[in-house]
């Protein structure tokens, strides 16, 4: 029997993922799975006490390597009575540069749910705005010679066909700019319902927020801690004497000072942590707000892009300044 004592995270609806009328609700806290050195036993076991503490947004893509682990360990929470159906649960996986292709994207996501062991996703995004050649083995940095200019329309035609089937409940991109999102929405029958991006109070995106707020897209924050611990990670967040200041006079951690900021932002968030204490800790967000004090100071916090993703911009390739990748 499933655990009543478990925290309800709120959500928030997804306005493009209506299929008569029903519309898919995001929780705003998710479980990320994107990890140096994956261990799938260490993150079967992480998820599945993630699941009893009460989260329910799980976060992957074929490129983390770690849509089967997740895929196992949710289908021992079903065995185990942890949740009692798949429909409790909200799984998001990505499309990765070199599937990118029109007639690759569904090929794409079978292989992703064939990995997690179901028959949809919740969510599928475009992974990253750029293609690449197609690999059987996926090569990380994508060498500069083979990125590709993405076709936008032709892919996200393909993005929908694969919603209109129930392949996925919605879709949406990740790292998209505010220009990049407007050529998607120019031509899009089914709008983008998610852009996820790295958002935290040391890269606020503000213009970025403003758009999709507009836009009814929803912004799923990645690594709104820093990305510490990781390869691509940073202290510059964690280690931030405003926010420190803050988390002191609150009694609460800078962790929970950023997630807190993030969802009164009206974003979500995905947190990678596999420790119980620090998973329970994110999610102790809803009972308490930051004071207009709080929020003025973190507004003069200055603004640092922590992942500028040098790997995408290449002479030859699509993008070859950053100002161009991120359209700044």
């Amino acid at each position: 029997m499933a655990n009543s004592s478990v925290v309800k995270i709120p959500e928030l609806k997804l306005s493009s993922s209506s299929t008569s009328g029903h519309y898919r609700n995001m929780p705003v806290i998710g479980f990320g799975s994107a990890a140096d050195n994956l261990d799938g036993n260490n993150l079967k076991l992480a998820v599945l006490e993630a699941i009893k503490l009460g989260y329910r947004h799980f976060d992957t893509a074929s490129l983390y390597g770690s849509e089967k682990a997740l895929g196992d360990a949710i289908a021992e929470a079903l065995r185990i009575g942890l949740v009692t159906s798949r429909e409790e649960l909200f799984i998001t996986s990505k499309l990765w540069c070199t599937e990118a292709h029109p007639h690759l994207v569904k090929p794409a996501l079978q292989k992703s749910l064939s990995s997690l062991q179901m028959a949809y996703l919740d969510l599928y995004l475009i992974h990253w705005p750029i293609s690449a050649k197609p690999v059987e083995k996926y090569v990380y940095p994508i060498p500069e010679e083979e990125l590709q200019p993405m076709d936008f329309k032709a892919v996200w035609e393909a993005m929908e066909e694969c919603q209109r089937l129930g392949l996925t409940k919605s879709i949406g991109v990740s790292n998209f700019s505010c220009k990049k999102l407007e050529t998607i929405l120019s031509f899009a029958t089914i709008p983008p319902s998610v852009n996820q991006v790295e958002m935290n109070p040391v890269w606020q995106q503000r213009k970025l927020v403003e758009f999709c707020k507009v836009n009814g897209i929803v912004i799923t924050a990645f690594s709104p801690l820093g990305g510490i611990g990781s390869s691509w990670g940073t202290n510059r967040v964690m280690d931030n004497e405003t926010l420190n200041q803050i988390a002191k006079a609150h009694g609460k951690t800078v962790a929970q000072v950023c997630l807190r900021w993030i969802i009164e932002q009206g974003a979500t968030a995905v947190v990678k942590s596999f420790s119980r204490e620090r998973m329970k800790q994110n999610l102790e967000n809803l009972d308490w707000a930051l004071t207009d004090d709080n929020n003025a100071n973190i507004n003069q916090i200055p603004q640092h892009r922590l992942m500028p993703k040098e790997d995408f911009v290449s002479p030859h390739g699509p993008f070859k300044t950053l100002e161009e990748l991120w359209d700044e």
